[in-house]
């Protein structure tokens, strides 16, 4: 079976970084992936603003597409038209604020929950964890089964999320998925672009 291209998210965490998160960062942005998603839940609004002001000077730089994480007042404030929220927050979320950003990404942990996304404005999903991660130590990955049943309620793309590496992308694109996103990979990684080929390696070139 030919498997088409995937696409490929960076999901951050600082904490996971053995060296200087915006050096990380910048490596990551150079090996281009899709797209950049600042996910630091730790940071409070201010804080969290003046990080995205600098990551999205590095996209910018880069021309890699860069997502706010949480906080969509942050976004406004700052032009950036792509969010990435809980499905909680797009729950609360006025028609008239939905209307301001072109791409808005929904966290999923049950197909019920990726329909709900749908019918509320998402642009894509991210369903998780699949496999076993650290960053979600002890818990067992839900598997492609559960990927493969998010796929079948949803029209909008679909990325998998968790545990994902080179080795099991091409399965969990067979499942039906979009795309991936990757966040230990990329934090950690010594050479990212190395990882983004590896990645490509499995797949058809588009």
């Amino acid at each position: 079976m030919i498997i088409s291209m995937c696409k490929i998210i960076c999901i951050t965490n600082r904490k996971l970084c053995d060296n200087d998160f915006l050096t990380q960062i910048e490596k990551i942005i150079v090996s281009r992936p899709d797209s950049v998603v600042l996910r630091e839940k730790d940071l409070n609004q201010n804080d969290y603003t003046a990080l995205a002001r600098k990551v999205l000077s590095l996209c910018q730089k880069y021309s890699v597409a860069f997502t706010i994480h949480f906080y969509y007042q942050t976004a406004l404030k700052l032009g950036i038209g792509r969010i990435h929220l809980p499905l909680a927050v797009l729950r609360r979320m006025s028609r008239d604020e939905k209307k301001c950003f072109s791409v808005i990404g929904v966290s999923c942990h049950s197909a019920d929950e990726a329909k709900e996304a749908e019918s509320l404005g998402a642009s894509y999903i991210t369903a998780g964890h699949i496999f076993p991660t650290d960053c979600k130590a002890g818990l067992a990955g839900r598997g492609l089964a559960f990927l493969r049943e998010v796929k079948n309620r949803v029209d909008i793309p679909l990325y998998a999320i968790g545990g994902i590496s080179p080795e099991n992308a091409p399965e969990v694109i067979s499942a039906g998925a979009d795309g991936i996103c990757i966040m230990s990979g990329f934090m950690k990684s010594d050479n990212p672009d190395e990882l983004i080929s590896a990645i490509k390696e499995k797949f058809p070139h588009e």
